[in-house]
């Protein structure tokens, strides 16, 4: 777990996904792609690494991912084959905000 921060770019260890955390709770946390910790971007990629079953969802480019607390929030940069997670739960695409009626 770690404590994570508005503008720190993750990618996964098992795909090509990679993120930037837009939103962080203040406290640490651990958040996750296709079932394995993300890593800092700039660090070496381990070898070997597979996707966990039932974390193959997939990730979309340009796409917010929130958790169901909705304090934390990742943008996806680069799309990959896993799903990501924090806490043991999938997050969940942000939905648009609706526009106002034009009454």
């Amino acid at each position: 777990m770690s404590l994570l921060k508005a503008g720190t770019r993750l990618k996964s260890v098992v795909c090509n996904t990679e993120v930037m955390v837009v939103m962080a709770p203040k406290e640490p946390v651990e958040v996750s792609c296709g079932g394995v910790a993300l890593i800092d971007i700039g660090a070496d990629k381990p070898e070997g690494g597979s996707i966990a079953d039932g974390a193959d969802g997939g990730t979309q480019m340009g796409k917010r991912y929130v958790n169901e607390a909705g304090d934390l929030e990742l943008l996806c940069t680069k799309p990959g084959d896993g799903g990501l997670g924090s806490a043991g739960a999938l997050l969940n695409v942000k939905g648009a905000k609706p526009l106002p009626s034009s009454d």
